[in-house]
């Protein structure tokens, strides 16, 4: 990992730790699930609210008056209203990315959850996704949570990460080893 890589993600560890403590002492994981998945599409879907998190140019007020609007708007509760305040107020708010992953696993871990990040080349059907959740539970042991996505580029197959063990079964990388084989040949 690089150093502001790492940095950032020593400071969202901390924040996280704090807020999840808040939000269990407070019985409120529930909430906090919420105000992570309206964060993460947040994140996902706006240019603009990813160019203010990170934007050197709008003071600590302008980002604290932005989030809280922002916070308003989506709803979030007031443990992470005030948590994104403070963040602000100490220009930490581009760390929200890290934060809400290191949330996620967190809260996954209290519920004995696993996440498995699984890439396919066309999206799963319901039935797919059960049966793949089915049998990575019997592996780990624990309860799993798909997060999928689709890339075509995999042409078929899928890849699925779990922890830090990958399982690559995609078309794309089959042909790339046999690729790499052929070049050894001549």
């Amino acid at each position: 990992m690089s150093e502001p890589a790492s940095i950032s993600a020593g400071i969202a560890a901390r924040y996280a730790t704090a807020i999840f403590d808040l939000a269990r002492e407070e019985k409120a994981l529930k909430s906090l699930e919420s105000d992570l998945d309206a964060l993460g599409a947040l994140l996902a879907d706006s240019a603009d609210f990813r160019a203010m998190i990170t934007s050197p140019i709008l003071s600590r007020a302008e980002q604290g008056r932005a989030i809280a609007a922002i916070a308003k708007a989506a709803g979030l509760s007031t443990t992470m209203t005030n948590a994104l305040g403070l963040m602000a107020g100490r220009r930490r708010l581009f760390v929200l990315p890290q934060l809400v992953r290191a949330l996620r696993d967190r809260i996954a871990e209290e519920k004995g959850e696993i996440t498995a990040d699984v890439t396919t080349a066309k999206a799963l059907t319901k039935t797919q996704a059960d049966k793949l959740a089915k049998v990575l539970k019997a592996q780990t042991g624990k309860e799993i949570k798909l997060n999928t996505a689709v890339d075509e580029s995999l042409i078929g197959g899928l890849v699925v990460k779990v922890g830090s063990r990958m399982i690559d079964t995609s078309i794309r990388s089959r042909l790339a080893a046999l690729q790499n084989a052929m070049k050894e040949v001549g």
